[in-house]
């Protein structure tokens, strides 16, 4: 599968604001009285909020990053959904240079935290690309505009994976426990994992927060030198806010940081 550069780096660094773990329970009953699913609490984001992120490519304010959930349940498949809207665009500064304009959407169960429709639609210089999937995670099987395939059950797609991350209790985690997790993304199955490394005090834009310290596992390629190259901090509180971002890559490096936040569902304790 050849991925478009400008693509994979928007990509990466929505993987990178995430983070990952195991199923909380994976045999306790939904709504559907006939089929036995896992229940996940959430008690890190409610419906209307939205965070706000900048990009920079090294000393270049390169881009916006807005992900947000909206204000009302979505049903998909007669099961009550978080509708997830990822969205990316590149600064007028940066366009002349490429032109980004990305929109990546994710309607996840609100028992189980795993998708049950991903959508995505970029747009960058003369290349774009559109994709839309279902998901059946008692059949283990992914409906696609473009193919159907096998899955693991509670595969995540790129957006929900952001979020059904913030329901982690890092409380217990020890330097070097390594989580992982499967992730659709134009249809492949990726398995990825990252490991904790602790918890530190950074200053970033919204002032200084007490975070939890993040290292995803990436692959080297044409795009990373090392499979070391990204860390991530996310706020030490309920919210579990992703706050910042480093990424070294082959052509520079990319920095995200949160610039402002609304509508969160508790008190943003970690910020100093």
């Amino acid at each position: 599968m050849k991925i478009n550069l400008k693509t994979y780096i928007f990509i990466i660094v929505l993987i990178t604001i995430s983070s990952f773990k195991k199923p909380i329970q994976d045999d306790i009953k939904g709504s559907n009285p006939e089929i036995s699913h896992r229940v996940i609490e959430n008690n890190a984001f409610t419906f209307g909020e939205e965070l706000n992120y900048r990009v920079h490519y090294g000393f270049i304010n390169a881009a916006k990053i807005k992900l947000k959930v909206n204000s009302n349940p979505v049903e998909i498949m007669e099961r009550q959904t978080y509708h997830l809207i990822a969205d990316g665009k590149t600064n007028s500064t940066f366009d002349w240079m490429f032109k980004v304009r990305d929109r990546f959407e994710s309607y996840i169960d609100m028992g189980y935290y795993a998708p049950l429709k991903y959508f995505k639609s970029v747009k960058e210089d003369r290349y774009s690309d559109v994709d839309l999937v279902f998901f059946d995670h008692e059949k283990k099987w992914i409906k696609g505009k473009k193919k159907n395939m096998d899955c693991p059950a509670y595969v995540q797609d790129i957006v929900g994976a952001i979020y059904y991350a913030r329901t982690i209790d890092y409380n217990k985690a020890h330097k070097g426990d390594v989580f992982p997790i499967n992730i659709y993304l134009d249809q492949e199955i990726y398995n990825l994992e990252f490991k904790y490394l602790g918890k530190e005090t950074i200053k970033s834009d919204v002032g200084k927060v007490r975070c939890i310290k993040l290292m995803p596992k990436v692959v080297k390629d044409r795009v990373f030198k090392d499979d070391d190259a990204i860390v991530l901090w996310i706020s030490d509180d309920d919210n579990k806010i992703p706050i910042r971002v480093d990424a070294k890559i082959y052509v520079g490096s990319l920095k995200v940081d949160l610039t402002s936040y609304k509508n969160l569902k508790n008190d943003f304790s970690s910020l100093k």
